[in-house]
């Protein structure tokens, strides 16, 4: 049992901070490796000329491949699984003290206060529904900038909010801000922690208490920063922070909105059930304080275990490491592409330092569409096309239609980036071998002569990248 529920999910030095014992060079043999290993890394993808390839996954923006670590953790906790809190059975009292320190992890890894809430939730996009809703009515606008991802923009939509446009500049931006502040009261400042198109990072802390010094509160959408930076909320000032497991190398679905408690503990339960109350009658119910409150209905206690295990085990790299590996991965991707004609690298502000592993680009002539099913067709490799769940943004950038988005992750490594360069390098010189068609909506080899796995049954194909949304 203790190696199921794991030592305490210390919040241990910032991955991206210098290690004051080794040197801050990493060696390119290190650095270009993968960092820890995941699952699916060998993984074949069969290709359209009758071949096969190990995928290269540079899709990890979207869902990040489970840690091994996570999916060894997990096969331990199956035996166990059974419904959590007032269970007196054996099973069900180690399913419930699994999910409960899984909690602690979570808040542990992200720097909370001893007095901040860790709610279980599906993904960020559930989070931060569940924080629009606890905004307390009356006390203010909610502002957010145009350049969120749709998880962060739309939510706020339903009640008084202000959509700040961003400046050309990041210093600009964060001015046009406090602008927005200064001119009337509002609740909360929603931005995100990093851009799921770019990879560039906001000065959280400067926003923090800029928000702060005009009575505001800060809540921050970490999907994309808390897989590649350490985050501490205490130390930034941050309110609120929700991010994804699936995004944290966790699957099964869940999520976590982090912050502090009376702004939930006030707010009508997020679902009405068992669970989220403390008494019942037929008239009147007492509902529980926060994080049970917004946690009706039997959780999901596997997706809880992974994201605290993914935790865990990112916690415990060495300092700099995460940075180190990602930022060598970058700057060879980077350079490639910058170096093929007719590649263009999008960015939001030219005065930005900071970027995780994330690149968007177009290549000029080609549908990025087109350009992602060649991708994967002809040689084994996954990018992201479309408009990213970032449709205002994508407009701001002159690219309505979409674009490429490649991202790293700790299982990239330097020969995912360099067939990403090369496969381009050979469609801008000399086009595709195989003839493409929309289907679907979904840009596809005709015909497409690949397998599916062996044990996907009774899935229809006509269904394959169908979507109300256009990305």
């Amino acid at each position: 049992m203790t190696t199921l529920l794991a030592p305490t999910c210390a919040h241990a030095a910032p991955a991206d901070a210098p290690d004051p014992g080794h040197s801050s060079d990493v060696a390119d043999r290190d650095a270009l490796a993968p960092l820890l290993p995941v699952v699916g890394s060998d993984l074949p993808a069969p290709l359209v000329d009758g071949g096969s390839i190990r995928y290269a996954n540079l899709d990890y923006a979207a869902s990040a491949p489970a840690l091994t670590a996570v999916a060894e953790h997990l096969a331990q906790a199956l035996p166990y699984y059974s419904s959590v809190h007032r269970g007196a059975g054996f099973a069900s009292q180690v399913t419930t003290r699994l999910y409960e320190s899984a909690r602690s992890c979570v808040a542990d890894f992200l720097g909370a206060r001893a007095d901040d809430v860790v709610v279980f939730t599906r993904n960020t996009t559930d989070a931060l529904n569940l924080l629009a809703g606890a905004v307390p009515e009356g006390s203010g606008d909610v502002i957010f900038l145009d350049v969120e991802h749709h998880a962060n923009l739309l939510p706020w939509q339903a009640r008084t909010h202000r959509c700040v446009p961003v400046s050309h500049t990041l210093a600009g931006t964060v001015e046009r801000l406090a602008d927005a502040l200064r001119e009337k009261p509002a609740a909360l400042v929603a931005v995100t922690g990093s851009s799921n198109v770019t990879g560039e990072i906001l000065p959280l802390a400067r926003i923090a208490a800029l928000a702060h010094a005009h009575g505001a509160r800060i809540a921050v959408d970490a999907a994309q920063l808390a897989p590649h930076r350490r985050i501490d909320v205490s130390a930034l000032g941050v309110d609120y922070l929700a991010l994804s497991g699936h995004k944290l190398y966790a699957p099964f679905g869940a999520g976590a909105l982090v912050g502090r408690r009376d702004w939930l503990d006030a707010a009508s339960p997020y679902l009405a059930g068992g669970g989220a109350v403390r008494e019942v009658r037929a008239e009147h119910t007492e509902w529980a304080p926060a994080p049970h409150r917004h946690e009706a209905g039997t959780p999901n206690v596997l997706g809880a275990a992974a994201l605290a295990a993914a935790c865990r085990t990112i916690a415990a790299l060495p300092a700099g490491a995460v940075q180190a590996h990602e930022g060598a991965l970058r700057e060879r991707l980077i350079r490639g592409l910058r170096a093929l004609p007719d590649v263009r690298l999008l960015q939001i502000w030219p005065d930005s330092t900071e970027r995780i592993g994330v690149v968007a680009f177009v290549v000029d002539g080609h549908d990025s569409g087109r350009v992602a099913a060649y991708l994967s067709a002809e040689h084994g490799i996954g990018v992201r096309d479309g408009r990213f769940c970032a449709h205002p943004l994508l407009a701001r950038l002159g690219h309505r239609d979409g674009a490429l988005r490649a991202s790293l992750g700790l299982g990239s490594s330097a020969d995912d980036v360099d067939r990403l360069i090369t496969a381009v390098a050979r469609l801008v010189t000399d086009g595709e071998r195989w003839d493409y068609a929309v289907r679907n909506g979904r840009w596809v080899p005709v015909p497409d002569p690949r397998p599916t796995a062996p044990w996907l049954t009774g899935a229809d194909d006509a269904a394959a990248g169908a979507s109300p949304c256009t990305d």
